[in-house]
């Protein structure tokens, strides 16, 4: 069994979707998962923030606004009254389960609720286009099968009992349609698993069926060594291992959710990145094998935070560490890059939620700096810890950089560099020059 996600890009439009046709029909067996048409969830999270506030006339509107472009969706989707109808009538319902909200106390649970809408309506507008087209489908509710523990974690027992017991009840058929994103919490009610969780969930249920390969379909033909936003002339990776993947996923590579790499990593699933636009490249294959080369990539991960705590105290004091990690581990804010010195320890984080918080209680171990607006960049390569001579023309490129921070020795597969924001462009562009070109 194969495993095909596709992203908000990749059903963006009526013409969008008819185009995934083709690269889902087939004998062998598949599971797609479909993100929310491309825009939708943004305007979500504008619906809840306005009812939260309780701007229910805003809400009413932009609620209206989107309900008439999906209408619109379906009269470019679709041909003949009745298909014409099943479609306008679906979006109806979907959005007066929304408006429903804008008489009643709003809370967190409804939040995701309405943030569930957009990947629910994108996948039964696809399987009643499969319908009219007279291709044989499956609508599997992410609902009956995908779901978080307690501490948000995905439950793997619960996915692969569930999911399997999904596909028994359908022994004769070889394609089906699920949701990305969405899942129930350990309490049956109605989460997701953050931005990006269409990957996470194609990762998490080709896993669970031991699938032959999972593929995520995107906008971009795989993984660039720098990104192109910024710099001209990158080109694409051909073949990555879990490690690097992960690696430039997790430092702001924008075509891979940093989650969606593990699952596939326990069961050794080749990962494949295409892009829908162009599905004739052979896009990115990501597997366990590692071809070591001086230089892959570049990645670059904004809003980052720096933490720089000095005291006298660390010298010779063992736990000084200890306490200062459980600190951010109280807030539940994870550390991007952590340097030492003999009486310092520079940390970084992305998550500003709790940073006054966290300054707060660092306060009571020794003086405390904080920087933001600031820039992780990851170079992606062979640094292994017994080679000589590895990263020289890193430091030649941004020698008129000033550089935060320098994280090396924690993976053989990268060295990372702490900048400010404004100089993020002009540091990719240099590292491009320098080492690729």
């Amino acid at each position: 069994m194969k495993i095909m996600k596709f992203g908000g890009t990749s059903v963006g439009s009526p013409d969008r979707m008819r185009a995934l046709i083709p690269l889902i029909t087939g004998d062998d067996k598949k599971i797609v998962v479909l993100s929310a048409m491309a825009g939708t969830t943004n305007s979500l999270v504008e619906i809840t923030d306005l009812l939260y506030a309780g701007n229910t006339d805003d809400a009413s509107n932009k609620i209206e606004t989107l309900g008439n472009k999906y209408h619109q969706v379906v009269q470019g989707l679709f041909s003949g009254d009745s298909f014409f109808k099943s479609g306008h009538e679906l979006i109806d319902s979907h959005f007066d389960y929304i408006r429903n909200f804008t008489a009643k106390a709003f809370t967190k649970s409804q939040e995701k609720a309405i943030l569930a809408q957009g990947e629910l309506i994108s996948t039964s507008l696809f399987q009643l286009l499969l319908q009219q087209e007279n291709i044989r489908s499956v609508l599997l509710p992410a609902f009956n099968f995908m779901r978080i523990d307690k501490d948000g974690e995905p439950d793997l027992f619960y996915i692969e009992e569930n999911i399997k017991r999904e596909l028994g009840n359908h022994p004769s058929d070889n394609l089906f349609i699920t949701q990305g994103f969405i899942c129930r919490s350990a309490f049956g009610e109605i989460d997701n698993l953050k931005r990006g969780g269409s990957d996470f969930t194609a990762s998490l249920l080709g896993a669970a069926v031991d699938a032959s390969e999972i593929q995520i379909w995107t906008d971009i033909n795989g993984f660039h060594n720098n990104d192109p936003r910024y710099v001209d002339n990158t080109r694409v990776i051909r073949e990555l291992s879990f490690d690097e993947a992960a690696e430039l996923a997790y430092f702001g590579a924008k075509i891979l959710h940093p989650s969606s790499v593990n699952p596939a990593r326990v069961k050794n699933i080749p990962v494949r990145l295409k892009n829908t636009m162009e599905p004739e490249d052979a896009g990115t294959l990501i597997t366990s094998t590692c071809i070591l080369e001086d230089y892959k990539a570049v990645a670059a991960k904004d809003g980052i935070s720096v933490f720089r705590i000095k005291s006298d105290r660390m010298l010779m004091a063992y736990g000084f560490l200890r306490k200062v990690f459980e600190i951010f581990e109280a807030y539940k804010t994870p550390i991007d890059m952590i340097t030492t010195s003999e009486v310092s320890v520079s940390i970084t984080i992305d998550n500003p939620q709790f940073i006054k918080q966290i300054a707060r209680d660092l306060r009571e171990l020794g003086t405390v700096e904080i920087e933001e607006n600031q820039t992780i960049i990851c170079i992606v390569g062979d640094f292994r810890t017994e080679r000589t001579g590895s990263a020289p023309e890193i430091f030649e490129a941004l020698n008129t950089i000033p550089l935060k921070m320098i994280s090396y020795g924690g993976s053989p597969h990268s060295i990372s560099l702490l900048v400010d924001t404004q100089d993020k462009v002009q540091s990719l562009r240099l590292l491009s020059k320098h080492l690729f070109n």
